[in-house]
């Protein structure tokens, strides 16, 4: 019995058909209750034959009114108020059917007989089957309590209808809802889902509750709500070594899955330096994304696999995932596979640097819109081999740029960095050169210079929380392995965004590019870096500089203490969107810069260092290296081109 028991309550949901059998089988018993009922009351008698009939009617009415307002559809544990119209409407529209049958087929029996049987019919058929109902609710939750004695007993947050639907849909067998746990003043007694509501004030307030409620966790339905109460209860529950969990946002579950069955997972750091949803106009991007053909480059990548999963969402024609990495790729194959089963999309393994193979995929595939965020990105690594810096992130986006003109794309969107601005090191000044090639060549296809039609535009943002190689992950396997968790400097401070955020941002600025621009992104507040490790520390339960060593280890070669985005208003135009700008920066001449990109290209290939790092200085004269074996470089007499030295003199970043 036990092992019959557990196999119900582990299923989903009890097989439709079973529940639209069980209603007709109420419904009709029901009928056949009035009948009698009303035949007791008035004296009149039924024949065998009469009852027959009703019988049939009454078990046709029903199998179509349940199967026509779908009653049987619901997962009767979750069933909520507002789905009890639904019964009522279905019992009426039996309640219309017989009627109708009885007109037909006669049943010799008066019609005060039969009014009176209907509406009695009526009332009983309605409260039975909600009450059969509610009676299987009552009882899978004793099943549950009895056969899952380790379940986790949480408090939800929030009362909002996200909450609540939450709530409902958490594994009965993994989780039991203490209550509801909301901010805000005064006493309320009520309850939401047969479970009650407790608003605290403050610290003290939650301390109380938590001292007569015991839970294992508070769970927190979005990213958003961790964020409302990071500085209350989430601190509270850091220290008390309560668990934090949130709800996996809806789009993160495969189409095709129960969208109710949403899984929690444990509390990040992501979630609460995240902020708010950015607002865009979602209709507008996806009728400029809408059957076209899309090519992401370093589509395997941190920006360039959520660059994939947003574009999947927009009824584009084509996806082209363009990368160099075969395990990341075929990751994000499968995961595209399951999450977008329609999305017709071709992974294609190629190097930005191969001329060949870009040649290849423009000329079989041709894409309308490319989002160009292949590039190599670690500041310390590209330090120490900036050679390669330059053959990915300044030739392979030539290369790009050049095809996309040769093969009429409409738009050519590349992601670019903060650390671009003023660059202190190879990665971001070879960033920077890659901004110009693309700026330089959109202007002189603008001015007739050059043919083509396609339109440049390029993205400036901060750090993305959580890419690969960032800084929290690597804080995260650090904590994981005991320590210590190492920060360059106590002072450091960056920018921060989400992927997500970071995605959405570049393609509302693909969105209203009319070309040449250099879009900047508002990135908010800055974080300290060294506060980041200590409330990474915190969220694992740890406790900083006791539990976990915090080490200060010194800047690394050409890392500086803050980025700069460019983001004041005297070097930047504003855009119908308040958290994007326009830099204001200089223009180069396309010819000269294609000539010296060239041969930086040459010395890159012959990994002549010295010369390679000097001519970059040359073209890029605000790259001052900081913290690196380059600076020397910085105090040498450079033989810089005139239209170079001139354009420096004018520029103001």
């Amino acid at each position: 019995m036990k092992r019959f028991l557990l196999k119900i309550v582990s299923a989903k949901y009890v097989n439709r058909w079973v529940i639209l059998g069980s209603d007709i089988f109420v419904s009709t018993f029901c009928t056949l209750l009035s009948c009698i009922f009303v035949s007791y009351v008035l004296g009149i008698p039924m024949s065998g034959s009469s009852e027959v009939k009703i019988l049939i009617m009454s078990a046709i009415s029903g199998f179509v009114s349940f199967l026509g307002w779908k009653t049987y559809r619901n997962i009767i544990r979750h069933m909520t108020l507002k789905e009890l119209w639904r019964i009522g409407a279905a019992v009426f529209t039996k309640i219309i059917i017989i009627s109708a049958f009885c007109c037909i087929w006669e049943t010799q029996l008066p019609y005060k007989f039969l009014l009176l049987a209907f509406t009695l019919d009526f009332l009983f058929t309605s409260i039975a089957i909600i009450a059969y109902r509610i009676l299987l609710i009552l009882m899978y939750g004793v099943v549950v309590s009895n056969l899952f004695p380790k379940q986790k007993s949480v408090f939800m947050y929030g009362t909002d209808s996200d909450a609540v639907s939450f709530a409902m849909a958490l594994p009965d067998k993994d989780y039991r809802i203490g209550g509801f746990i909301t901010r805000g003043g005064g006493y309320q007694a009520y309850r939401i889902i047969g479970k009650p509501v407790y608003k605290i004030k403050d610290i003290e307030e939650l301390a109380h509750l938590f001292g007569q409620v015991r839970v294992d966790a508070v769970i927190f339905p979005n990213e958003k709500s961790v964020r409302l109460e990071k500085d209350v209860i989430v601190r509270f529950c850091e220290k008390e070594k309560i668990k934090i969990l949130v709800g996996q946002p809806v789009e993160e579950i495969p189409r095709g899955r129960n969208t109710g069955m949403r899984k929690v997972r444990e509390i990040r750091i992501e979630d609460l330096l995240g902020r708010d949803e950015i607002e865009i106009n979602m209709n507008e991007i996806i009728s400029n994304f809408e059957n076209k053909i899309v090519m992401v480059t370093g589509a395997a990548g941190s920006i360039g696999s959520e660059l994939c999963r947003q574009l999947a969402t927009f009824r584009i024609k084509r996806l082209i995932l363009f990368d160099m990495g075969e395990t990341p790729m075929h990751e994000l194959r499968l995961e595209l596979e399951e999450r977008f089963p329609d999305l017709d999309f071709v992974p294609v393994i190629g190097d930005v640097r191969q001329e060949a193979r870009v040649d290849f995929a423009f000329r079989n595939f041709h894409p309308q819109i490319v989002f160009h965020a292949a590039a190599y990105k670690h500041v310390p690594l590209m330090e120490e081999n900036p050679c390669e810096a330059v053959l990915v992130n300044v030739r392979g986006t030539c290369n790009l740029a050049n095809y996309s003109v040769k093969y009429g794309v409409e738009k050519f969107v590349m992601v670019s960095t903060d650390k671009a601005v003023n660059p202190s090191n190879i990665m971001g000044a070879s960033k920077r050169l890659a901004e110009i090639y693309v700026q330089s060549l959109s202007v002189a296809i603008g001015k007739g210079l050059k043919e083509g039609e396609t339109r440049f535009i390029t993205t400036r943002f901060g750090n993305v929380l959580g890419s690969n190689g960032s800084v929290i992950p690597r804080f995260r396997a650090q904590i994981e392995a005991g320590g210590p968790v190492t920060v360059t400097h106590p002072d450091i401070i960056r920018y921060f965004m989400t992927i997500p955020e970071a995605c959405r941002l570049v393609m509302e600025a693909a969105t209203m590019g009319k070309g040449d621009e250099i879009f900047i992104f508002e990135m908010g507040e800055p974080v300290k870096i060294a506060d980041l490790a200590y409330r990474m520390i915190e969220l694992a339960g740890f406790v900083p500089n006791k539990d976990i060593m915090i080490e200060f280890t010194g800047l690394r070669p050409g890392e500086k203490l803050y980025e700069e985005l460019l983001s004041n208003k005297e070097n930047t135009i504003p855009t119908t969107h308040r958290k994007i700008r326009i830099a204001n920066v200089r223009q180069y001449d396309f010819n000269e810069v294609a000539e010296a990109i060239n041969k930086l290209t040459s010395l890159s290939i012959d990994v002549k260092i010295p010369e390679t790092v000097m001519m970059m200085k040359e073209i890029v004269p605000e790259f001052k290296s900081k913290n690196s074996v380059y600076e020397k470089y910085d105090q040498q007499e450079a033989g810089v081109l005139d239209a170079f030295q001139v354009a420096a003199a004018s520029e103001q970043i």
